[in-house]
C-alpha cells in the first residue's frame, strides 16, 4: 500500500512548507486596500485601526482564528503596517518558558504588534505570564526562593497581541477573554482566489488568462495559499507543453496530471471516500478502521482529511462513525445504495 504519512507534502495541504515561504513573502500584500476577500473582517479592522490610531492608542489585542493558509499571518503584518509600528513574530510552541515570553514583552517599544502564531500551543506557565501583561501591561516577576521570594512589577509599553489559531475551541476561557477584537476567517470564493491568481501572477511574472486563474481558483479548495502553489506548479506545465501562458487548457491538464478534480480532492481524499464506500458500504464506519484501511494515521485523517471533506458534505460524523453523504457518493461517480435510503435520517444525524 502506498505511503501517505507525510502528508504536508501534499500539494493542496493547507498547512505552510518550506518551499512555500519565501514565495509566500514576496506575495503578501502590506496594506488592507491590496488583501482580497474576508470583506466583513477587512471593514470592522479598518475602523478599529483608524480609530486607535486617531486616539493614539494601542490597538486592541486581536484573535484571528480559522482553516490554516487564509491569511492570519499576512493580517498581523497589515495591522502592523496599518499602524505604523513594528512587527514582532513568533509561536505558541517558541516560547518554551515564562522567561522567552518576558525577554520578548521587554523588547517591545510602545504601540508594537506582537504576533503569536499557533497561540492555543501556548503553556500554562507561559499563558499565567501572558494574562497580567495583555490586561495591565505589567510583567509580575519573583525574585529569590523560599521565604525570601518577593514579588515585583514591571511595566511593560502598550502592545497590541495578534494571537492565530486554527483550533479556537483549544483556547482557555481567560486568554480568550483578554482578546478585545476576535475574527473568524472563512473559506474564500472562487471568484476571490481569482483575483488573488491574477495578482499573484502579476507580482511572480506569470501570464494567465481568465479562464485559466478561474480554473486554479476552483480547486483551491478556498485557500490562497493552495491557489498560489497550484499557480507555481501550473506555470511549469505553460512553459513545458504550452507556449508559456496558462490557459484554461493547460492549467486543466496541469491539474489533472496533478490528480486533483473539479472540487479540489486529491487521489487521498478519493481512496478515503472510497474505501468506505467499497469496504463499509458507506459506514457508519469508525475512525480507527477508515485509518487501517487506508494506512494512515487516524490523527492525520482526523485533522488533515476529514475537515474538508466534512464541509464541503462529503462526509458525515455520527454517533456511531463516519459516514459518506449522497453527494460523496455522487461525486465518485456512484450511485446511492437503496438499502440506506430508509435509514438516511439516523445515519447522517450530523
Amino acid at each position: 500500500m502506498d505511503d501517505f504519512s507525510n502528508f504536508n507534502e501534499r500539494i493542496i495541504a493547507p498547512e505552510q512548507t518550506g518551499a512555500d515561504t519565501d514565495i509566500e513573502l514576496s506575495l503578501r500584500p502590506k496594506v488592507l486596500s491590496e488583501y482580497i476577500g474576508q470583506e466583513k473582517v477587512k471593514a470592522n479592522l479598518k475602523v478599529y485601526i483608524d480609530a486607535a490610531r486617531g486616539r493614539n492608542e494601542a490597538l486592541d489585542h486581536v484573535l484571528l482564528y480559522g482553516p490554516p493558509g487564509l491569511g492570519k499571518t499576512t493580517l498581523a503584518g497589515i495591522i502592523a503596517n496599518e499602524l505604523g509600528v513594528q512587527l514582532r513574530v513568533t509561536s505558541g510552541p517558541a516560547i518554551e518558558k515564562p522567561g522567552d515570553l518576558a525577554a520578548l514583552l521587554t523588547n517591545l517599544n510602545e504601540g508594537d504588534v506582537l504576533f503569536i502564531d499557533e497561540v492555543h500551543r501556548l503553556s500554562k506557565s507561559v499563558e499565567e505570564v501572558l494574562y497580567p501583561a495583555m490586561e495591565d501591561f505589567a510583567l509580575d516577576i519573583i525574585i529569590g526562593k523560599g521565604p525570601s521570594a518577593r514579588s515585583i512589577r514591571l511595566d511593560l509599553p502598550k502592545f497590541t497581541l495578534v494571537g492565530a489559531t486554527t483550533r479556537a475551541g483549544q483556547l482557555t476561557a481567560p486568554l480568550r477573554d483578554r482578546f478585545g477584537v476576535i475574527f473568524r476567517l472563512e473559506l474564500y470564493t472562487p471568484a476571490e482566489l481569482s483575483r488573488i491568481v491574477d495578482r499573484s501572477s502579476g507580482i511572480l511574472g506569470i501570464e494567465i488568462d481568465k479562464e485559466g486563474s478561474m480554473e486554479i481558483a476552483s480547486r483551491s479548495r478556498g485557500t490562497p495559499r493552495i491557489a498560489n502553489r497550484l499557480l507555481r506548479r501550473s506555470r511549469d506545465f505553460a512553459q513545458i507543453m504550452g507556449t508559456g501562458i496558462i490557459t484554461g487548457d493547460i492549467a486543466r491538464h496541469a491539474l489533472e496530471r496533478m490528480e486533483i478534480d473539479q472540487l479540489g480532492l486529491d487521489l487521498v481524499d478519493r481512496l478515503l471516500l472510497r474505501a468506505m464506500v467499497e469496504n463499509y458500504n458507506g459506514g457508519p464506519v469508525g475512525l480507527d478502521t477508515i485509518a487501517a484501511a487506508i494506512g494512515e494515521e487516524a490523527i492525520t485523517i482526523e485533522d488533515v482529511y476529514e475537515p474538508y471533506l466534512m464541509q464541503i458534505g462529503f462526509l458525515g460524523r455520527t454517533p456511531r462513525g463516519r459516514v459518506v453523504t449522497p453527494a460523496g457518493y455522487r461525486h465518485l461517480g456512484l450511485e446511492f445504495p437503496d438499502s440506506a435510503r430508509g435509514d438516511t435520517q439516523q445515519k447522517f444525524d450530523i
